[in-house]
């Protein structure tokens, strides 16, 4: 999960790369720039909208996107420590373009509402690092479930949505664990889950989030960054031994060169080869699980 010693790693590794990488990550910092993600063949017609859902702690800003006409599969998304943003709505738009009904919400509702995050602003910055964390203490195992579970109703309650097919549920950095929270307290309707740079989903304790997978029903995609894996190389192997154990299908790989974070298009540290190859194996789970 991103802290201080992420944006150290990322400041290492912007500083050892090639120079035209390197000026795109410092710029990426700097002046907010974004990379303009490739449009799918075929893309559908969509149409997207900000909207406010109730939950039981209050109402959460969100964006929801679909195909402009007929019904399509759901997709739950959990952004990354910096929330909902441009990176997270341009990504939305290309899910749906490749035909499913994409939900994108801020995590952060009960402290915030979005943008709270500045053109230009990285987590890499101390001062936001300094302004973000205190949102963080209120979320709760407990109250991501009751997020998920109000979303997901949400998701069902849209014209847009096929509620005769399964709902899939994506989370990046802090949103990794919320996915596995949202799959294990929806086994009926969550068939997909996909985890990219997820932190923390492994640990001791009964709610843990790897402890969590006898619970769930969906198959998995767990794109681990390469410095996160060097960090915790015994990660993988325990989510490869409980996804085995409970006979579910997870496909969990390394993604070699990566950085934590590599994969929103507005990261200091996206790879974009490495970003269209997972983005490539979702849309493969999608498209066999729902």
């Amino acid at each position: 999960m991103c802290d201080e010693h992420t944006a150290a790693d990322n400041d290492r590794f912007l500083s050892s790369v090639h120079p035209s990488r390197r000026q795109f990550g410092t710029l990426a910092g700097v002046a907010g720039l974004m990379a303009i993600l490739p449009t799918p063949a075929n893309a559908a017609t969509i149409k997207g909208r900000d909207v406010s859902i109730k939950t039981p702690d209050g109402n959460c800003d969100a964006y929801f996107v679909a195909p402009a006409s007929g019904k399509a599969p759901g997709v739950l998304v959990w952004p990354d420590i910096m929330g909902l943003r441009p990176a997270f709505r341009q990504m939305a738009d290309r899910l749906a373009q490749s035909g499913y009904a994409v939900l994108v919400v801020n995590q952060f509702y009960r402290s915030t509402a979005t943008p709270f995050i500045k053109p230009g602003e990285s987590f890499d910055q101390p001062e936001v690092r300094a302004r973000i964390m205190p949102y963080t203490q209120a979320l709760s195992p407990d109250g991501t479930v009751r997020d998920a579970t109000a979303f997901t109703a949400w998701l069902d309650a849209q014209k847009e949505v096929d509620t005769k097919r399964g709902l899939a549920t994506t989370g990046y950095c802090m949103g990794g664990p919320m996915v596995f929270r949202t799959a294990a307290s929806n086994p009926i309707r969550v068939k997909a889950g996909a985890t990219f740079h997820g932190g923390g989903l492994v640990g001791d304790k009964p709610d843990s989030p790897n402890n969590l997978i006898p619970q769930m029903k969906a198959s998995y995609l767990i794109a681990i960054a390469a410095n996160d894996d060097a960090k915790a190389p015994g990660d993988k192997d325990v989510l490869k031994a409980d996804f085995a154990a409970a006979k579910l299908p997870a496909e969990i790989e390394v993604y070699e060169g990566t950085m934590h974070g590599w994969c929103p298009p507005d990261s200091r540290v996206y790879n974009a080869a490495m970003a269209e190859k997972a983005w490539a194996r979702m849309l493969a789970l999608f498209q066999k699980a729902l």
